[in-house]
Order: C-alpha cells, then sequence, then structure tokens
C-alpha cells in the first residue's frame, strides 16, 4: 500500500502539543508503547521534508487509548488537538494569512469561512492529507478523504479526535473566545466513506 506523510515539522508539533499535556515522560510512555524510540529524545526537525509517516500518526493516537481508555485517550487527544494549534499558529500562521490585523477585524462568519479554506489549503499543499469542505444548513463540514489519524486503522466509533480539538481551538481563537459544537459524525476507521467533522458555524457561548 502507498505510504503517504506528513512534513516532519508537522510531526514535531504534534509531539510538542502532547508534552504540554502530558509532561515528557508522558510523551516517551506514549511513543515506547507505539514502538517509536526515535522520539523519546528528540522531536523531529522543524523541517518541510515530508518523513513523518501517516502511520505514526496513527501509533501515537492508539497508544493514547491503551494508556488513558477509550474515553480518557479521547479527552486526551482533543486537549492535544486544542495545544496543537497553537504551537502550527507559530509555525504556519504567516502562509495561513489569519495572524493579520485586517483578518482579525473581518465579520465572524467571514474568519470562519475564509480560514477553514486556509487550513484545508494548507493540508492539501503540505501535506499528503486531504481535505474538503462542504456547507450545509448553517453548518460546516470539514471532510478528511486520507486521514492520518487513522490510516489503516478500524474502530467502532470516530476516532480522529485530535483534528475536532485542532478545529475547536482554531474556532475558540478566530472568534475571540467564543465556543462551538465541533464533532466528528464519519470516520474511515468505522467504514464511512470519509472522516466528516460538523462544525457548527453558531457558537454555544
Amino acid at each position: 500500500m502507498t505510504e503517504y506523510f506528513y512534513p516532519e515539522r508537522m510531526g514535531r508539533i504534534i509531539l510538542m502539543a502532547m508534552e504540554e499535556v502530558l509532561g515528557r515522560e508522558g510523551v516517551r510512555t506514549i511513543v515506547n508503547l507505539a514502538s517509536l524510540p526515535p522520539y523519546t529524545e528528540e522531536y523531529p526537525a522543524a523541517s518541510s521534508e515530508k518523513n513523518f509517516p501517516f502511520k505514526t500518526v496513527t501509533r501515537l493516537q492508539e497508544s493514547l487509548e491503551q494508556v488513558y481508555g477509550p474515553q480518557g485517550g479521547h479527552g486526551t487527544a482533543l486537549r492535544i488537538g486544542r495545544a496543537c494549534f497553537q504551537y502550527g499558529l507559530r509555525e504556519y500562521g504567516s502562509l495561513l494569512g489569519i495572524t493579520g490585523t485586517a483578518f482579525r477585524l473581518l465579520p465572524l462568519s467571514t474568519k470562519i469561512h475564509t480560514g477553514a479554506r486556509s487550513f484545508a489549503e494548507l493540508f492539501n499543499t503540505q501535506t499528503d492529507q486531504r481535505v474538503r469542505l462542504e456547507e450545509k444548513d448553517g453548518k460546516l463540514y470539514w471532510i478528511i478523504e486520507r486521514c492520518p489519524l487513522c490510516w489503516e486503522r478500524q474502530a467502532a466509533d470516530p476516532v480522529c479526535h485530535l483534528a475536532a480539538g485542532l478545529l475547536q481551538e482554531a474556532l475558540y481563537w478566530l472568534s475571540g473566545g467564543k465556543i462551538f459544537n465541533v464533532e466528528e459524525i464519519a470516520c474511515l476507521a468505522r467504514g464511512d466513506p470519509a472522516c466528516t467533522i460538523l462544525i457548527d458555524q453558531t457558537p454555544l457561548s
């Protein structure tokens, strides 16, 4: 089967976010369980080279569930996803075009649509992940057609919680502190055609 990759920089972002949530020893536990010993002492370089395999991302997610249980792993992955956004903003903010004053002054609905398109374009051009967007009845659907979070995995329920956490934090940041409903409603690991994350564009608070 063809192998797909993230750039090393994104692998580094994931591991740094894991360290923020779990601590250094927690990361060591996870990477050892995932049989990824190179990352116990040194994370990937901040490089655009695509050398961080999708299967590595999936192993990290599976190991979270093994250590913390399904529900605990779910919550931990959401927290890691939220932390990923902050690290990713530092690395890719200028490329995304969402950090300037002009963007921050746009209406919220425009920021959500523009931000979503920018994020999708980032993944589609900088990684082997494939994302497309759909909108229906006031809801935005983030559809991952080639997903690194559940690559070659089978599960009874959706498992791409890190992606949901990333989008939660992105919306929180774009809106200046509002909370949105973000929920994965379909997953390749479950046999669905794609991993689909529903985003309600009306904030909860």
